[in-house]
């Protein structure tokens, strides 16, 4: 009985070890066969006229809390309608609110944008007279009818985007 336990084990064992092995080699060869392979993405160009129109957009994340409150970080959630021109220029309204400064409403601004050709856009503008000048990185997706971004600088301000065409 001792015997055939055994005889049992070794079977199980030599067969989870062959098929491990042959996962591990069918892992292997996918990661081989995508090395210089093409990629899956169809050949999408983008340019400046990719953001034309309206776009909903939702911004969170933090911002140095500014004078004369300033010192410290606080929380910052808003909402912003902007309307690219499809040449490198737009217009916004922003309604932003603070954890500690609170909300300024209705507050209008510009800026400027270059789309490049892999569909990541660069855009520049100050939100405020006195302000820094911000830059955001953005990432069109669905032919323009989707945005997402992040704040590239001042380094202090972490603010991400989620942005919607809405005509």
């Amino acid at each position: 009985m001792k015997t055939k336990l055994m005889k049992a084990t070794v079977r199980g064992s030599s067969a989870a070890l062959l098929v491990s092995a042959g996962v591990l080699l069918l892992f292997v060869a996918g990661i081989e066969g995508t090395r210089g392979a093409p990629s899956a993405a169809p050949d999408i160009q983008c340019s400046n006229h990719t953001l034309h129109g309206t776009y909903g957009i939702q911004l969170r994340g933090t911002r140095p809390v500014p004078p004369p409150q300033g010192g410290g970080t606080e929380d910052v959630i808003g909402v912003v309608i902007r309307t690219y021109d499809g040449m490198g220029n737009f217009t916004q309204i922003d309604n932003v609110k603070g954890s500690v400064t609170g909300w300024v409403p209705d507050r209008p601004g510009s800026g400027t944008y270059q789309v490049n050709s892999d569909c990541i856009a660069v855009t520049h503008f100050v939100p405020a007279p006195g302000a820094p000048l911000i830059e955001e990185r953005v990432v069109i997706v669905d032919a323009g009818k989707e945005t997402y971004s992040m704040t590239a600088t001042p380094a202090a301000l972490m603010v991400t985007t989620v942005g919607k065409k809405i005509n």
